[in-house]
């Protein structure tokens, strides 16, 4: 017997931040709307929940059909519901945040996305719905989540110098961190691993490291806290 509720029932949507570091600043992935409302604003990618899907796999779906990104980094966020907050009428929308490499997945439009792109993120354009607040309160959770969890990895190629690490953590979190200290609390962690490598183009190139995925969560069992 199908059942008839007493109160109107709002539209559900997910919205995906995604986040990527192209070795000098911290970069968000856009699309330009091909639909209205906003017809041609940039916007975070996204839409509305199937009846039949769970909500990761609504936002992994949206995200491929948008932007081409599949099988990347993601976490719930926060939901955004402020009555207003999309034109169309009463709509609920569940925020996600992605980390990607943008070498690895460059930015491209799909289905009622007219064109992607990457902008630095302290260079955005104006937003449409409340994408400019999700976005912000996904930037205070990453900038919060890398010092006691190391996804900052998830923004770096497999092999990279410490100098690249420190200009990761600088651009997350929007401030210079002292050389000298920043490399002792990691000299700390074994799981930042030397490797055979150098990178190039200099007289005295850096040494490579790469992140141990398997000895930091055998800290982590332990009961270890990362912290920089």
């Amino acid at each position: 017997m199908a059942h008839t509720y007493e109160y109107p029932r709002p539209a559900l949507t997910v919205d995906c931040v995604v986040f990527g570091f192209d070795g000098a600043g911290l970069q968000v992935l856009l699309i330009r709307r091909g639909l209205e409302p906003f017809l041609g604003a940039w916007a975070l990618p996204g839409g509305f929940v199937h009846m039949e899907e769970d909500l990761e796999a609504a936002a992994r779906r949206e995200l491929e059909e948008e932007t081409g990104l599949k099988g990347v980094f993601l976490e719930q966020l926060e939901t955004f519901g402020a009555p207003g907050r999309d034109p169309r009428g009463r709509v609920v929308s569940v925020a996600y945040f992605a980390l990607v490499r943008p070498d690895r997945n460059p930015a491209r439009g799909d289905t009622d996305a007219s064109e992607a792109a990457w902008f630095p993120a302290d260079k955005l354009p104006e937003l449409a719905f409340d994408h400019s607040v999700i976005l912000t309160t996904a930037l205070e959770r990453l900038r919060g989540k890398i010092r006691y969890q190391p996804v900052g990895f998830e923004l770096l190629p497999e092999s990279f110098t410490l100098t690249q690490l420190q200009a990761l953590y600088e651009a997350i979190l929007g401030r210079g961190l002292d050389k000298r200290n920043f490399r002792k609390k990691l000299g700390a962690f074994d799981f930042v691993v030397e490797t055979q490598g150098f990178a190039g183009g200099s007289h005295r190139p850096a040494r490579l490291h790469r992140f141990d995925h398997d000895k930091y969560e055998a800290l982590r069992s332990k009961g270890f806290l990362f912290e920089l």
